[in-house]
C-alpha cells in the first residue's frame, strides 16, 4: 500500500513538471488579417510566439527578436510551421506574411528584365513587409523590428534578400531556402544561409550564388543538399524538414566559424558547411 502511494506520488510530480516544462515552451500561434487602405489590400499574418517570452515581452522585462517568413510561389504562408515553430523556440516572435491573393497575376517569367519579370512581385512583397511590422508594432511594442531575421523559400528567400538589400541597416541575418533570383548580399554586413536543392528544374540564375572565396569572406554559408526545390516547406518529407531544422538552429546558435552536419536524402553522412 505504502509503496503503492510512493508510486502515485512520483507519477503526480513527473506529471506536473511536465505541465510546466511544457506550458513554459508552448508556442502560441494567431492568424491576423491587417487592410492596408493605401493599397486597398488585405495582409494576413500568423504569429508563432512562445508564451513566456511573450509574456516578459508584454511586462516590459524583455524585447522580442523578430523573424519574417516569406513563402513560396502557390504555397501558403502558413506552410512553414517547422521553421516557424523553431525561430518561436528560440525566443523569436516568428511572423509568417501571406504575399499573394487569389486576384494577383500570376507569376511570370520575362527573360531580359531585371529579376526575369519579377520587380513587381518583389516590390509588392517589400510594402506587405513593411505594412504588417507597422501593425504588429501597435500589437507588440516591444519588438526589435529594426533588426529583422529575414527567411524565405524560393520566391518568398528572393523578396527576403530584395528587401535586405533596400535595407541592409534593419537585417540580422537572411536565411533562404533555395531563392533563384535575387543576388546575395556579399558586403559582409549581416550572416547569411542559403539551402540549395539539387533539382533539375529549379535552376538559380547566374550570379545569384557567390562562389565560395566571396562566401567565405562576406560571412555567407551555402548549405548544398540533395533535397528537391519544392520539398522545402511543410509539404516536404520528414527527413527534409528535420535536417534544415538541425542546421538552421547551430546556424543561429554560432557566431563563429564551425562545421555543420546537414544530412541530405541521399547519403546518411550529409555534407558539411561552414557556419558563420
Amino acid at each position: 500500500m505504502t509503496r503503492g502511494i510512493v508510486v502515485l506520488l512520483a507519477l503526480c510530480l513527473v506529471s506536473a513538471a511536465a505541465y510546466f516544462t511544457a506550458s513554459k515552451w508552448a508556442i502560441r500561434h494567431q492568424t491576423l488579417t491587417f487592410f492596408d487602405t493605401v493599397r486597398n489590400r488585405p495582409v494576413a499574418v500568423d504569429i508563432a510566439v512562445r508564451r513566456d517570452k511573450e509574456l516578459q515581452a508584454e511586462a516590459g522585462l524583455t524585447e522580442l527578436p523578430v523573424a519574417i517568413l516569406n513563402h513560396g510561389n502557390t504555397v501558403r504562408f502558413t506552410e512553414y510551421s517547422f521553421l516557424a515553430n523553431l525561430f518561436a523556440a528560440r525566443g523569436y516572435m516568428a511572423v509568417s506574411i501571406q504575399h499573394d491573393l487569389d486576384s494577383d497575376a500570376p507569376l511570370v517569367t520575362k527573360v531580359g528584365e531585371l529579376y526575369v519579370g519579377r520587380l513587381p512581385v518583389y516590390e509588392r512583397g517589400t510594402a506587405n513587409i513593411d505594412f504588417a511590422v507597422k501593425q504588429l508594432a501597435k500589437l507588440q511594442p516591444n519588438a526589435d523590428y529594426d533588426h529583422l531575421t529575414m527567411v524565405g523559400h524560393s520566391n518568398g528567400g528572393d523578396i527576403s534578400m530584395y528587401y535586405a538589400r533596400l535595407h541592409p541597416d534593419r537585417i540580422r541575418k537572411v536565411v533562404t531556402l533555395d531563392n533563384l533570383r535575387v543576388p546575395f548580399m556579399i558586403d559582409g554586413k549581416f550572416r547569411i544561409l542559403s539551402f540549395r536543392s539539387h533539382d533539375p528544374v529549379f535552376k538559380p540564375d547566374p550570379g545569384v550564388v557567390p562562389d565560395q572565396a566571396v562566401c567565405d569572406k562576406a560571412g555567407i554559408t551555402v548549405v548544398n543538399t540533395g533535397f528537391q526545390h519544392t520539398d522545402m516547406s511543410d509539404r516536404g518529407p520528414d527527413d527534409v524538414k528535420e535536417s534544415i531544422s538541425t542546421a538552421l538552429d547551430k546556424f543561429l546558435d554560432s557566431d563563429a566559424v564551425r562545421p555543420v552536419p546537414v544530412r541530405t536524402r541521399d547519403s546518411s553522412p550529409g555534407v558539411m558547411a561552414q557556419a558563420r
